[in-house]
Parts: C-alpha cells; sequence; structure tokens
C-alpha cells in the first residue's frame, strides 16, 4: 500500500519539503562515504539556524525555514537497510502527501567523486536505504540527491568502499559536493526539482 495515500497527517502547517539524509548512526560512521546524505542535513541546519534531536521518529530532525518556506530535515537513527521505518514516521510528522516533496539524499557508487546528480524517482541501484524506503512507503517515486564516491578500487567490495572514510585527495572534492547538494535541495525548495535538476544535474559544477 502507497503510503501517500493514506488518511492520517499532521494536523499543523505540513513542511513544503522533507529533506531525509542516508546514513548510519554512531561516531564510527561519522565521516564515511555512506553517511555523505548525513552531512548535507548538517549544512543545511547549520546555515539556517536548526537543530537536529533525537524525536519519536527513530530520527536526527528539526524544521527550519528558507524564506517563505518550511524545510524539514532529517538523519534516520536506524542503520541503514531500515532507514524506510524513520522516513515512514517523519512523512506523517511533517505531512507529506506528495513523495515528490520527499528528497533522500544519499551516497551514489556510479557516480565519479564529488559529482552530485538530482533524480526524480527510478531505479533503486542496489542501495539499502533506498530499498528500505520504497518497501515502507510502498512507492520508488520519492525524489532524490545522489551524491558521487566513486567505485570501490581494486577487489575493494561497494560495502567496505562506503562504509570507510575518504582518502585525503578526495575530501575537498566531497566537501564541495556536500555544500553543492545543501545548494540543490534549497533551490528545489524554492523553485522546484525541474529548476534544480537543470542547474545542478550538468557535468560540472
Amino acid at each position: 500500500m502507497n503510503l501517500f495515500n493514506r488518511a492520517a497527517r499532521r494536523t499543523g502547517t505540513p513542511s513544503d519539503l522533507l529533506v531525509v539524509g542516508l546514513g548510519n548512526p554512531g561516531e564510527q560512521y561519522a565521516g564515511t562515504r555512506h553517511n555523505i546524505g548525513a552531512m548535507v542535513v548538517d549544512v543545511l541546519a547549520d546555515r539556517h539556524g536548526g537543530r537536529l534531536r533525537k524525536g519519536r521518529e527513530l530520527a536526527q530532525a528539526d524544521e527550519i525555514r528558507v524564506g517563505p518556506h518550511r524545510m524539514a530535515l532529517a538523519f534516520p537513527q536506524t542503520f541503514m537497510n531500515e532507514s524506510g521505518r524513520s522516513v515512514t514516521k517523519l512523512v506523517t510528522r511533517y505531512g507529506i502527501t506528495d513523495p515528490e516533496r520527499l528528497l533522500v539524499v544519499h551516497d551514489e557508487l556510479d557516480l565519479p567523486v564529488g559529482r552530485i546528480k538530482l533524480k526524480a524517482g527510478g531505479g533503486l541501484a542496489g542501495h539499502n536505504g533506498l530499498k528500505s524506503i520504497k518497501a515502507h512507503l510502498g512507492t520508488e517515486d520519492f525524489s532524490r540527491i545522489r551524491i558521487g564516491v566513486g567505485r570501490p578500487p581494486g577487489q575493494q567490495s561497494g560495502a567496505d568502499h562506503v562504509l570507510r572514510r575518504p582518502a585525503k585527495r578526495e575530501l575537498g572534492e566531497l566537501a564541495e559536493a556536500v555544500e553543492r547538494a545543501a545548494d540543490a535541495a534549497e533551490l528545489f525548495l524554492t523553485e522546484g526539482r525541474e529548476a534544480a535538476m537543470s542547474q545542478f544535474n550538468r557535468a560540472d559544477p
């Protein structure tokens, strides 16, 4: 069943956009490639005076204002492969009735290091966090910001690659990508998905 078709919704003013940055909770995962989505949510909170707090939605979350717009921010505190448990609760809390207004930020093996790309629904590329969200929401039509972390070197598995911290040579590119992804989320909020895709899906920043 598609969660967005259910009747129960937030009683107050709904958020205009819910941005969920994927990752794993705990200090041992902080700064790893798999947590780059959570880094984007942190940047957005810092820019707009937000403070992420743990709540009943199994996430650290807050709602900020960007001009007249409401943007909800969340970092699920489930592990990556259970992200959908938290996102289900967040969608209800913030009154998101259209999957387009759910923007999931995540690491992407199939993009070069530092490249960002917005996507409107579609395939999940084997990403366990996205798989869990689809399973719990009953749809894959939610929006995404994909942040490239590159393919693993040599015989290293994809799982090992994303659970490691980036090499020093990658840090600058990834830090810039996090800032651009935050910019893209803001543009998505204020001008819409198509405008954000047009500006940020180019090969070069």
